[in-house]
């Protein structure tokens, strides 16, 4: 293991699409309420336009075009608008929270509860992501993620990439921020969290978007660890 890690005492997880594979829950989910409903919809692309409304939402609370909200009403907004677009019509109003929360059952990567399992053993491990507080305990109790304590942009009033989560985040933990850890599948999250002194570690998740999709798979040099799963970082840490 690399010398500059020997510090490291936690490690902090980006979720969608890092820990999760949002996009195939989300189309699995989608295709069994058209089923029941008997909705003619491509639920891939509603699941791929559901994803890309979150930044443009986010941006927009940060503009003050939206007061702070958490991610659960931000999704909501977004579904709302996608259920008009797609005319996805005929849903009552707990079916539209039901499905609004389908990020709370969201799948992890094949190798994320062994990976984490085994990080567990050295690492405190933390969610660090735009989802709020009850979106990630509940993800986490279906699925088995085994974190030490579940922080979200939710505890800061700011999204990620403002460098206050990242911050914060070292700081509700208890550690310097070359302590810390951040953990993504996605460069941006990384180098943010670079940016306030913290380690990163790259997970490429090559399927997020789907096969042949253009994602940030390659290793970026300046992170200081790049890992294909989280099996493969909990090796490349000595575990």
């Amino acid at each position: 293991m690399n010398s500059a890690l020997q510090d490291v005492k936690a490690l902090t997880f980006d979720v969608f699409g890092t820990v999760v594979d949002w996009r195939s829950s989300i189309i699995r989910e989608g295709e069994e309420l058209g089923k029941r409903k008997n909705l003619k919809a491509d639920w891939v692309k509603f699941a791929d336009a559901w994803r890309a409304g979150y930044s443009p939402a986010m941006d927009r609370v940060r503009k003050g075009e939206l007061p702070w909200m958490k991610i659960d009403d931000l999704h909501r907004l977004i579904l709302d608008q996608l259920l008009k677009d797609f005319q996805v019509a005929g849903l009552s109003e707990a079916e539209k929270d039901h499905f609004n929360r389908v990020w709370h059952r969201l799948d992890p990567w094949p190798d994320s509860v062994e990976g984490l399992r085994r990080l567990r053993k050295k690492y405190v491990l933390a969610t660090l992501s735009n989802g709020n507080v009850s979106l990630l305990v509940n993800m986490a109790k279906r699925a088995g993620l085994p974190w030490d304590c579940v922080l979200s942009a939710e505890v800061f009033k700011h999204y990620k990439p403002d460098p206050e989560v990242y911050s914060g985040a070292a700081e509700i933990l208890g550690y310097k921020p070359a302590e810390v850890m951040m953990v993504a599948a996605h460069y941006g999250d990384l180098r943010a969290a670079k940016a306030t002194g913290q380690k990163t570690a790259f997970v490429a998740r090559p399927l997020e978007y789907g096969p042949g999709a253009k994602v940030d798979i390659d290793a970026d040099p300046p992170f200081d660890v790049n890992a294909t799963s989280f099996t493969d970082l909990a090796t490349k840490l000595g575990l």
